[in-house]
């Protein structure tokens, strides 16, 4: 059973909420994926989605290293700003 037209002109709900792309893929992938029954669009909207989660992680691995370089470099010249702050800096064992 397909998707139910709750629109009344011709497209479900969840088609409006979609884009059409054209993609090219070499002939062997794609004899075999089909082989296999493998939904391209499903495929495509995994490998997408992967593919911007990796970029974004990235991009904040990248902002993040910067900041933490910066960081590191000040306790290395400064030190610790809360030592002494601490409970158990103070404490002898």
């Amino acid at each position: 059973m397909g998707r139910r037209n709750l629109r009344g002109n011709g497209r479900s709900i969840a088609a409006l909420h979609r884009k059409s792309v054209n993609v090219t893929l070499p002939t062997a992938l794609v004899a075999e994926a089909r082989a296999l029954g493998l939904n391209f669009s499903h495929a495509a909207q995994a490998g997408v989605a992967a593919a911007i989660a990796r970029i974004r992680a990235e991009g904040w691995l990248a902002e993040g290293r910067l900041s933490l370089e910066s960081s590191n470099a000040y306790v290395e010249q400064n030190g610790l700003p809360i030592v002494g702050l601490r409970r158990w800096d103070n404490v002898e064992c």
